[in-house]
């Protein structure tokens, strides 16, 4: 075959048959495709579209390039993955939960770039904690606690890898077949049974109208289930962070706070359980989502998910009595100050991804790759959509490192919190839900 060939088929506006598309994902792998050919591959996929079947066949292509997992436990492998917001520190709540259900829970997950956060370097705000776990490591941790949250090795979608590097710097990346193929090759790399998928919508998220998460959803869930991985989605909203806190340590210190206090009624644990009801269905370990939510909040309420939680960070290197003394744990910054309102009314807006690259700007995120994160620093008590405000109410917390930095974050911080006079309609927690 010759990559000229499938260009040529994607500029006119041609989908490559599905032996054409895992040539050519061996040959990003491989190297034999060049990263001229990669970048015209790129952009003739989001100048056309490949369509359900031509999506499902490069992502399995894709995946294909690599290692893909195999499991011999006891219960079903299930996962979950996030598009991307603030505040979102989701799977550290959720992994724990599932485990306790009689679920194994290989999660692959990934570090912050650009206004989002990582669970990886969530993780890594424990001390000790380690997320590279070779493949019989990694076995060995699930099937002891049930869960780990680890980060891809170099051998899960190769392919992927040196695809996004090129999207990333050819003006490609919004493609929405090529953000499926994307995530999926990792996802379903790790060969899971069943995938729950929580598109964000909204200020903090990447998808900002309610068509581009939907089209998302559904592209996600179709090529997933035609992969042989049952697979649900919820439309979840971003247009205020998740929890209240952004920023590594001080995101773990929520997780903390739900697993240790059993607090339901938070909109982080209502998510939680809202997600984990549709794995749990969709596994086979509960009757239904709605069955399936129960049960997760009753586990954390209990404390039988922090309990979980707190083997499954030991296993991978982190402090053994981390659950009863987290906040001994956490990294602390130098620099905490509020940040009052300078008027009286009702917070109507909120910019989530101002929010979340004014802490980038702080050092708690990534702009390039290898750029070093400090746990940190962040946002705490950050304050809610239809709060009601005079003037000296904190709308926020900062953590920083230095003084000039909280200063510029104060500026931020104030430009992304809108406050008007009368109140605005609170949207819901779940928009909608995507299922096969």
């Amino acid at each position: 075959m010759d990559a000229r060939a499938i260009i040529a088929r994607l500029r006119r506006h041609e989908v490559p048959s599905a032996a054409e598309l895992t040539w050519f994902a061996q040959g990003l792998a491989d190297g034999t495709v060049s990263d001229a050919q990669a970048g015209a591959f790129a952009m003739g996929v989001c100048m056309g579209r490949l369509g359900p079947g031509g999506r499902a066949a490069l992502t399995l292509a894709m995946r294909d390039t690599g290692d893909v997992l195999s499991w011999d436990f006891d219960g079903p492998v299930i996962d979950k993955h996030s598009t991307g917001g603030v505040g979102d520190c989701v799977s550290l709540v959720l992994a724990p939960a599932l485990a306790e259900c009689g679920a194994y829970v290989p999660m692959i997950s990934g570090r912050g770039l650009g206004h989002t956060g990582g669970t990886l370097d969530k993780m890594e705000a424990i001390p000790g904690v380690t997320t590279q776990l070779g493949p019989d490591r990694l076995t060995q941790v699930v099937r002891d606690t049930g869960a780990a949250i680890v980060g891809a090795t170099a051998r899960i979608a190769p392919a992927d890898k040196r695809l996004y590097a090129i999207r990333d710097v050819t003006a490609t990346v919004e493609s929405l077949d090529l953000i499926t193929a994307s995530i999926l090759s990792k996802k379903l790399a790790a060969s899971p049974d069943a995938l729950v998928l929580d598109v964000k919508l909204g200020s903090g998220a990447f998808m900002k109208s309610p068509d581009e998460a939907r089209a998302l959803a559904r592209a996600l869930t179709e090529t997933a289930n035609a992969a042989g991985c049952r697979t649900s989605a919820l439309i979840t909203d971003m247009s205020q962070p998740l929890a209240p806190s952004l920023g590594n340590a001080l995101e773990v210190g929520e997780v903390m706070r739900v697993l240790t206090s059993g607090r339901a009624d938070d909109p982080l644990a209502q998510l939680s359980a809202e997600l984990g009801g549709v794995l749990l269905s969709d596994a086979g370990l509960a009757p239904d989502a709605a069955s399936g939510a129960d049960l997760i909040r009753a586990i954390i309420a209990d404390g039988r998910a922090a309990d979980r939680f707190g083997r499954m960070i030991a296993a991978v290197g982190g402090p053994v009595q981390f659950v009863e003394n987290w906040q001994r744990f956490l990294p602390e910054s130098t620099v905490i100050r509020e940040v009052p309102a300078h008027a009286s009314g009702y917070v109507t807006a909120i910019d989530g991804e101002a929010l979340g690259l004014a802490v980038v700007a702080l050092g708690g995120g990534r702009q390039v790759e290898s750029d070093t994160v400090d746990p940190s620093v962040g946002l705490s008590r950050v304050i809610r959509l239809g709060s009601s405000v005079s003037t000296g109410t904190p709308l926020a917390t900062i953590h920083a490192a230095r003084q000039e930095a909280a200063e510029a974050a104060e500026a931020a911080l104030r430009a992304a919190i809108t406050i008007e006079e009368t109140p605005g309609k609170l949207p819901p927690l779940i928009h909608e839900r995507i299922t096969p």
